[in-house]
Order: structure tokens, then sequence, then C-alpha cells
């Protein structure tokens, strides 16, 4: 292998964790399915099944939670072919009412062990097992925001959508008026 491709494959891999941690923090359970291959399976605390069982379980489980934030450090690729293993460290921040409540408001420390594939639509996660490293109760310390600003969401109307679509319309611009 090349080492563009080499680099293409870890970046699109790494995407790939990234992807994943956004449509869970998101709320966007299709998005969270497509980073799995069709015959994908997912062990997490708790849950242990085929990629569709899971998007469904993570859903029901998450839908008590006022928000999530997963938080990408260590990560990497040992590149086999059309198969990888990946190993990635993080943490996540969960949140929800009421905010003493030891079972909405914690943070995790994880580690997630991915055999990922290159299929058709691109590197998708096989098999992951989510290591839970450590858990911190977080009950009791969060507080309301200080001041008005923008407040991130669960849904569409989470403020990346609508920048991300600004950014979007000034390429097109950009774009159209270089093709003009």
């Amino acid at each position: 292998m090349n080492r563009a491709a080499e680099l293409a494959d870890r970046l699109e891999i790494h995407d790939l964790i990234l992807r994943y941690c956004s449509a869970v923090d998101r709320a966007d359970y299709p998005a969270v399915r497509a980073v799995y291959a069709h015959d994908g399976v997912d062990h997490h605390t708790g849950f242990s099944g085929p990629a569709d069982d899971y998007v469904a379980w993570l859903a029901e489980r998450t839908a008590d939670f006022d928000g999530t934030m997963h938080i990408v450090g260590n990560h990497r690729v040992e590149l086999l072919g059309k198969h990888a293993f990946a190993e990635t460290y993080g943490t996540a921040v969960h949140w929800g009412r009421p905010l003493d409540d030891e079972s909405r408001n914690f943070t995790s420390g994880f580690r997630y062990l991915d055999h990922v594939r290159r299929d058709a639509d691109g590197w998708r996660i096989v098999a992951r097992t989510a290591v839970r490293e450590w858990t911190r109760s977080d009950a009791g310390r969060l507080r309301e925001p200080e001041g008005d600003g923008p407040r991130g969401r669960r849904d569409a109307g989470d403020p990346a959508t609508q920048f991300r679509e600004r950014v979007r319309d000034a390429a097109a611009a950009s774009k159209a008026e270089e093709t003009a």
C-alpha cells in the first residue's frame, strides 16, 4: 500500500469514529447505524448484539438524557488490508434532569476496540467492544447556563445544523462565482 492510500484509510477510519460520536451526541440514530457494516455487532456495558438492536437499545437508553458529549483522545489504527483494528480512548459526559440524579449525570472514561472493514460504502465497524475504564458521578455538580447564547440540542435544531448549511451555501455560491 502506498503512503497516500494508507493515510487516507487512517483518516477515513478516524472520521468514522468521530461520526459515530457526533451522531450519538445529536441523537441521530440513522447516522449511528450508518457507521456499522450490514453485519455489524456492538458490545457495550449493558448490551451485546447486532448493530440494528444496538441502535434501538441506544435510542431507548439515551432518551432520558438532555445531552451527551463524546470527546475522543488517543486513536490508533493497525491496517490489515481490507480490515483494520482501531483503539480509541475517550471521555463521555452525560447530563439530564433532575441534575442530582446519578443515573443521568455522570462522566465515563472508555476505549472503543473496533474491527473495521472496507466495504463498498467505505470503512465500517464490523465489531465494537466498548471498554468502560471508569465512571464518575456529576450529580449535583451541573448548573444552569450563566447567560443567553446557543445551546446544544439532540435534534436537527442543533446550532451545527444551521451553521453547516450556511457554510455549504457559501461554498456553493463561491463555486458558482468561479465558474461564471
